[in-house]
This record gives C-alpha cells, structure tokens and sequence, in this order.
C-alpha cells in the first residue's frame, strides 16, 4: 500500500473538516480529555457529577470548571457517549489502524532529528513525547481550545481568533523547534 504524500494527506485533513462542519459540528477534541478524566474521577468519587433538574443541563458539579455553562461539562461526564467523546476515542483507533498497516512494524522509529539531539533511546522519545503532549493539552485548556477548534476549524470558519491562533502557534513553534532541535544540516529535516 503506498503511503500519501503530504499534499494528499492535506486535502484528506481539509475534506474530513469540511464533512464535519457541514454534517455535524465543528471539530474540536481538548474538552473531551477534560470529560474523559471527569468521566474517570466521577468513578472515584461518584458526587462529583449529580443529576440537578434546576440546572440548564440537567447536571451540576461542587468542581466550578465542570459546572460551568449551566453543568454543561458535567452533563458530558454523565453521559459521555456523544460526538465530541466517539470522535477522539476514533482518533485512537485511527492511529492504531495506521500503525498496525504500515510496510515497517518496527516500534523503534525515531527521527534523525530527535536521534542527533537526545540519542536513540526510545524510552526517553516516549518521555518526551508524553511531557510534550501534556504540555500541549495544558496550553490548549489555558486558550479555550486546542489546534483543530481554534486554528483547523476556525480558520475554516473565517473566525478572527483562529488566524491569531495560528500565527501565534507558528510564532513560537518555529524558534522552539529550533532551539530544541538545533538544526546543524539539511539531512536533519
């Protein structure tokens, strides 16, 4: 199976956020990782989403984040099987499909850049990894949204904020990428 080219790969990105829009809802994925550790801290602590009939969704939270716009969140975490919630479990599995039919199986695939900067241990790259995701999921919550809602989908939507978004992404992804990487030759790229 030949794998796409980037342009390709855009066009598929461009087209699937089209589809969403038009069929559904805008797409945006941060909030569910909120509703999914919700979802797993009302199993430890079942009274941290109640069922209040007064409340605009039907739902209340003593945790003011989860309780805002009228227990909308804490809605989500008591019924968390919606659209939002199906598409990021669906992302998972599109990532796993995509792994398990790829023509290399080898779990050890790091980048020539990541490998002259920090070596070829692949725990440390699954650290890294990890600490950069969390650091990403953090900033996402910080701004209200993350890189698909803000930048992908509002961009498509002509909002103001997802051209300032990805400006401001780009502003400071470019010389952190840098800084990290520090770019010696071409056969780095």
């Amino acid at each position: 199976m030949k794998e796409w080219t980037w342009f390709q790969s855009g066009l598929a990105l461009a087209a699937s956020f089209l589809l969403a829009v038009i069929l559904v809802k805008p797409i945006g994925v941060s909030t569910q990782f909120v509703i999914l550790d919700g979802v797993i801290a009302n199993a430890i602590n079942p009274e941290l989403v109640q069922e209040n009939p007064e409340a605009k969704s039907g739902y209340e939270s003593p945790n003011a984040y989860l309780n805002k716009s009228g227990g909308k969140y804490a809605k989500s975490i008591a019924k968390p099987i919606n659209y939002g919630f199906v598409f990021v479990i669906a992302m998972v599995g599109g990532g796993l499909i995509s792994r398990l039919t790829r023509k290399d199986k080898s779990l050890d695939q790091i980048p020539i850049a990541h490998t002259r900067r920090f070596g070829s241990n692949i725990w440390l790259r699954y650290v890294l990894t990890f600490i950069g995701g969390a650091i990403v999921l953090w900033g996402a919550r910080l701004a209200g949204g993350c890189t698909s809602g803000h930048m992908m989908s509002g961009m498509m939507q002509t909002a103001v904020s997802g051209y300032l978004f990805a400006a401001a992404a780009f502003v400071v992804a470019i010389p952190t990428a840098l800084l990290v990487y520090k770019r010696k030759s071409s056969e780095d790229v």
